[in-house]
């Protein structure tokens, strides 16, 4: 559409603001500057939006500046900063029957004079963003004939159309179905490449993740954790600021952060939970962690491999882990530090996972435990031997564990029904 202008930026320092006596925003600070693309993320109420507003002439700070290009964004003309400065807000209410085109026209305001009507290059810019939200096509319909989506995506090519150096984007994508959510991301992507400054509003992680550079994470009007989207998008920060377990992996594709949320857990009133150690592996011990937490039971494992999907979820849900390096065979160290978690337990209980020479020692906790007189449970014992890959060393464990006492039992309703029942004292 345009060439931007280098050296363009937008700045606040110290910025508090807030509505009648309360305060949501507390001394935040940031600085986007042409070609930067930052999302702002954060929970319901954590004042992202008052942020954006601040940052608009929307609410008036009462500390701190906003500077637009180096003058206080306040004390300028409305006019003068909706050259530079477009804003998509949240939510937009048009009451009248302005067709799309009209709507899309009105963002060339600020760059015409009194009383002054469109001319052929402000209907051609207004072309240009309609097609690159691809609303073009819905130029001679009505607002008010519009799906919600359709509506926004007309309100973002007026903005564009506005032709900003800086835009401001309050939750752009939550009226937009998928493949319009990538184009709309794409193309300001592509924007800020050509020198436009973006700051998006987001509340899907993942988006952020793998479009903005940089990310300000933001809990009770206050920055939290801000950079990179690898820096910022941590299990540790989610569980911190949303209170989520989540994992977090690098995407396959673009090598930036991925994140998959975990079932929210309940919450357990009792009291001195049995402990449960779990000998797991290739993502065999994944749902069994989140279960037995939800029921209140005290859970640690190992020995895991960094990388492995129960390593992933058991990190994301605060288990304590004994770990060993990637593709590794379980260390001395790493043995004798889950022989302490086992002694330390008062059931053990061994999920269905692959046996392979690397974690035979895994096993050999599980001999331990029975030594110490601890009960030992085997989940889906019967189908060892189609996971074994020892050459029948696995099996041959697993064979004296039963003759030793250890339980086995073939689904996990049963084995959290079994643990339930030694939680109350009940013998199973």
């Amino acid at each position: 559409m345009t060439e931007w202008e280098l050296n363009q930026s937008l700045e606040a320092r110290g910025l508090s603001a807030g509505y009648g006596e309360r305060d949501v925003l507390f001394g935040l600070n940031l600085r986007i500057v042409s070609g930067d693309f930052i999302g702002i993320i954060g929970p319901n109420g954590s004042g992202k939006s008052s942020f954006l507003k601040a940052l608009s002439r929307a609410l008036r700070p009462r500390e701190g500046t906003v500077l637009l290009c180096e003058d206080d964004l306040y004390d300028i003309s409305q006019r003068r900063a909706a050259q530079q400065l477009a804003v998509v807000p949240q939510e937009t209410s048009i009451g009248f029957g302005f067709t799309a085109l009209e709507v899309v026209l009105m963002g060339r305001s600020p760059h015409l004079g009194r009383l002054q009507g469109a001319g052929p290059q402000d209907l051609e810019l207004a072309r240009q963003a309609m097609e690159l939200s691809n609303t073009w096509h819905l130029a001679d319909r009505p607002v008010t004939e519009l799906s919600g989506g359709e509506r926004q995506r007309v309100i973002i090519a007026q903005a564009l159309a506005q032709t900003p150096r800086l835009l401001l984007l309050d939750e752009p994508t939550q009226h937009l179905d998928v493949r319009h959510q990538l184009s709309l991301l794409r193309t300001l992507r592509e924007m800020c490449a050509a020198g436009l400054a973006a700051v998006v509003v987001m509340h899907d992680m993942n988006l952020a993740a793998q479009y903005c550079d940089e990310l300000v994470m933001i809990r009770q009007g206050r920055e939290f954790a801000r950079g990179t989207p690898a820096e910022v998008l941590t299990s540790g920060n989610l569980q911190e600021v949303f209170g989520v377990s989540a994992i977090v992996t690098e995407h396959p594709a673009t090598g930036r952060p991925s994140v998959m949320m975990l079932p929210s857990l309940g919450t357990s009133d009792k009291e001195n939970s049995l402990r449960v150690h779990l000998i797991c592996g290739g993502a065999s011990g994944a749902s069994l962690m989140r279960e037995l937490l939800d029921r209140g039971f005290r859970v640690t494992a190992g020995v895991l491999n960094v990388g492995d999907g129960d390593e992933a979820v058991g990190r994301a849900l605060n288990v304590e882990l004994i770990t060993e390096a990637p593709f590794c065979h379980v260390s001395e160290q790493a043995h004798r530090d889950n022989l302490e978690l086992a002694r330390r337990a008062d059931v053990v209980v061994v999920s269905v996972l692959p046996i392979g020479r690397g974690n035979l020692r895994n096993l050999e906790t599980a001999h331990a435990a029975l030594d110490w007189g601890k009960r030992v449970i085997l989940l889906a014992a019967a189908s060892v031997q189609a996971r074994d890959y020892t050459g029948g060393r696995g099996s041959a464990m697993y064979e004296e564990l039963l003759a030793r006492g250890a339980v086995d039992v073939g689904e996990a309703s049963q084995l959290l029904n079994s643990l339930a029942q030694l939680g109350r004292g009940v013998e199973t």
